[in-house]
C-alpha cells in the first residue's frame, strides 16, 4: 500500500533532521571543518585542535556517527575518524558560504579578517593555475609538514607558519608569494601574508579549498 504523502514526507524529515542536530553544535561543526579540510584524524587529535576534552570529543562524535555525517576504522589501539561521504564536504561549505550571506554577524567577522579593507590580497584557483602557469609565483603551504606529507597542492612548498621567518631568505623577492593553509576560516595564511608583506615581500593568500590544480 502507497503511503499518503503526509505520512512519507514526515518520514523523510524525521531522518533528515538527524542531520540537523547533528550540526547544532558549534563544537561539531569544529570536527567536521577539521576532517573535511584535513582528513582522517584520532579523537586526540581533534579534541587537541577543538580545545575540547577527549570525553567530549567523542560524544560529539557519537553524534555525528549516529547521523551518518562521520564514519570511522579502527588501526591498532586508535580509532581514526573520517568524513563519511564528499556529499558532507559539500554541504559544509554550502553551510559556510550561506552563513556568510544571510547572517550579518559572520559577514562582518569575515569581512574584518578576508575583506579589501583588510589589506590582505587574495587569489582563487582559477587565478592561481594561471599564475602558476606564468612560472612568476611561489606557492607556499604553511600548515605543519604532517598535513603537507598527506596531501597538498602540486607544485607548493611546505613552509610551516612558525618556519616562515627562518625561510625567508629562501624566497625569491622577485616573485609574488601564495599563501595557503586549511580552508575558508584558517588564518595561517592570514600570518603568513602579514609576515611576508612586513618583510617587503609581494604576497597574498589562496582563499579556496583547491587540493588538486
Amino acid at each position: 500500500m502507497i503511503p499518503d504523502s503526509r505520512s512519507f514526507k514526515k518520514s523523510i524529515y524525521n531522518h533528515l533532521a538527524r542531520i540537523g542536530k547533528a550540526l547544532s553544535s558549534p563544537g561539531r561543526l569544529h570536527i567536521i571543518d577539521l576532517l573535511s579540510e584535513e582528513g582522517p584524524k584520532t579523537v586526540e587529535y581533534l579534541a587537541e585542535e577543538t580545545g575540547m576534552s577527549a570525553a567530549n570529543t567523542s560524544r560529539h562524535l557519537q553524534i555525528l556517527l549516529e547521523a551518518r555525517v562521520v564514519a570511522f576504522e579502527k588501526q591498532g589501539l586508535y580509532s581514526i575518524y573520517h568524513i563519511s561521504d564528499p556529499l558532507v564536504v559539500t554541504m559544509f561549505h554550502s553551510m559556510q558560504e550561506l552563513g556568510e550571506k544571510l547572517i550579518a554577524d559572520i559577514k562582518e567577522l569575515v569581512e574584518d579578517i578576508y575583506g579589501d579593507h583588510s589589506k590582505i590580497e587574495h587569489v582563487d584557483c582559477k587565478d592561481l593555475v594561471k599564475r602558476m602557469e606564468s612560472g612568476n609565483v611561489t606557492l607556499i603551504d604553511v600548515r605543519p609538514k604532517d598535513d603537507y606529507d598527506k596531501d597538498h597542492i602540486p607544485g607548493a612548498s611546505s613552509i610551516p607558519l612558525e618556519d616562515l621567518e627562518a625561510h625567508l631568505a629562501s624566497l625569491p623577492p622577485e616573485q609574488e608569494i601564495i599563501a595557503y593553509c586549511r580552508g575558508r576560516y584558517c588564518l595561517l595564511s592570514v600570518e603568513a601574508v602579514s609576515i611576508l608583506k612586513a618583510n617587503g615581500y609581494q604576497a597574498m593568500r589562496l582563499n579556496d579549498n583547491c587540493q588538486v590544480l
